[in-house]
């Protein structure tokens, strides 16, 4: 496959599995998983043919390892990132000391003022590296990086869940807990 087909098939995958699976016919089971059969049923439906190869190469090639299969590889979901009603079955983890949250650099004064929310997201999605927020941040603007107090957090009583892809999730991030990321 094609880097550009790969792309174009790991956009539909993210919008059905983390936005929109009702638009092309699917329901997302406990867990956020959809039986990959039917994923593959609903594609063909929807004009995005995708083979089982095809399915497992841009699991594999994600960089941001955005989907897992279940062990078996009958099932498949999106790790985060859902704007759509999901329970993920993660449990509560102890985080770091630090975590990290990369943005655009237009974002700092509204964050330093409300903190970090999750919007439309199930959860704000941390890192454990500055290369991985700043990648991120990139993506909004200029990338500006907050190092996130989550040992604070954690001791607080604000808890803490990890993805399969090791993206770390919380909640709401207070101003409290924030200080700007310097080299």
């Amino acid at each position: 496959m094609t880097n550009e087909s790969l792309i174009k098939k790991s956009k539909w995958l993210s919008k059905h599995l983390r936005h929109a699976p009702e638009r092309i016919g699917l329901v997302l089971e406990e867990g956020g998983w959809v039986a990959v059969a039917d994923l593959l049923e609903a594609g063909r439906r929807n004009n995005m043919a995708l083979s089982l190869d095809q399915l497992e190469e841009v699991v594999a090639s994600n960089d941001k390892q955005r989907f897992s299969f279940s062990p078996d590889k009958t099932k498949i979901r999106a790790n985060q990132g859902h704007s759509v009603e999901v329970d993920l079955q993660l449990q509560p983890q102890e985080p770091p000391a630090v975590l990290l949250h990369g943005t655009g650099a237009q974002n700092k004064d509204s964050i330093l003022a409300s903190g970090l929310l999750k919007g439309r997201r199930h959860h704000v999605h941390l890192s454990r590296d500055v290369e991985t927020a700043r990648k991120v941040g990139g993506r909004h603007g200029k990338p500006l990086v907050f190092r996130v107090d989550a040992a604070q957090m954690h001791a607080d009583g604000i808890e803490f869940f990890v993805s399969d892809n090791g993206v770390w999730l919380c909640d709401f991030v207070a101003p409290r807990y924030l200080t700007l990321y310097d080299d």
